[in-house]
């Protein structure tokens, strides 16, 4: 079977089980060590290994697995992650973290009156595969921007894939196991980026998420999701410097109530929408003590 009958029949299968058929071509190019879109720019052949994993790939995704899961790899910003069983996959919303905390880290080294380039301290709370974590190291030294990235991570399955990723993408990222309520005690930062189980426990999830992506990094506690994010908000408040920077993502009804947790501490709250328009994530400036 040539390569386009064989593209076209898995997209067919994967589409009859409403499944993107972008999935049978990611799994394709997997299977080739190739580009998504080398697949419509080049000729291909499959040996008959290559055709029968590709076939069963195709079947362990139509029976549930994440293409992410499937191909060990998820793409996030400029950069393609290790992921697998025991981490979240990076989201594509998840992104705009990012670009926040690379436009605090620009705005305190563009001070007027600095007369050397400060390295802005950055912790990532919860940090998983260390997507967050490795895009703000990775881009701020392309942009020469000098900074200190901490990953704070407890899962031990999650620390796996946040220790290769670092090593894949080669960034001076420093780990600390544990909780976030116990990290980096005596320790202060100026910006605290967090993407904390939100999820509400009265919520259903998609199989695809909740049959295979870790429990813990999705549900944040109680009908309301507030437990967690409402812990990693007690950790950022003990770790920013004042006037430091908070970055936070949460679920898309939570803006209202985490404002009422965040405004003792904090100043300048602003929230943010997602690519889908939902209110998705929010800054706020700790204020000075």
């Amino acid at each position: 079977m040539s390569i386009k009958s064989l593209l076209r029949s898995s997209k067919e299968q994967c589409l009859a089980a409403q499944i993107d058929g972008v999935d049978a071509e990611l799994i394709l190019a997997h299977v080739l060590g190739v580009g998504r879109m080398d697949l419509h720019a080049r000729d291909f052949s499959l040996s008959p290994e290559q055709e029968e994993l590709f076939h069963e790939l195709i079947a362990a995704r139509i029976d549930g697995t994440p293409t992410q899961y499937l191909t060990g790899e998820a793409p996030f910003r400029y950069l393609t992650f290790s992921v697998g069983p025991g981490v979240l996959i990076p989201r594509p919303e998840t992104e705009l973290l990012v670009d926040a905390a690379l436009v605090e880290i620009e705005r305190i080294q563009s001070a007027p009156g600095a007369t050397t380039t400060p390295a802005v301290s950055v912790v990532d709370l919860g940090a998983g595969s260390g997507a967050i974590a490795i895009s703000i190291a990775h881009e701020a030294r392309q942009r020469k921007m000098p900074v200190h990235v901490v990953a704070v991570e407890k899962s031990e399955a999650a620390q796996e894939w946040l220790a290769k990723n670092i090593s894949r993408h080669d960034v001076d990222v420093r780990v600390i196991k544990s909780d976030v309520a116990q990290a980096l005690e005596g320790v202060k930062c100026d910006v605290v980026v967090a993407n904390p189980p939100y999820v509400p426990n009265n919520v259903v999830l998609p199989d695809l998420v909740s049959k295979n992506e870790p429990r813990e990094a999705l549900y944040g506690g109680a009908n309301d999701g507030l437990d967690l994010p409402t812990l990693f908000i007690a950790a950022a408040t003990r770790l920013l410097k004042p006037g430091g920077f908070l970055i936070l993502e949460h679920f898309e009804n939570q803006s209202a109530l985490l404002e009422r947790e965040l405004s003792p501490h904090y100043s300048d709250i602003s929230h943010y929408t997602d690519l889908n328009q939902r209110p998705r994530w929010m800054t706020a400036r700790r204020k000075g003590e």
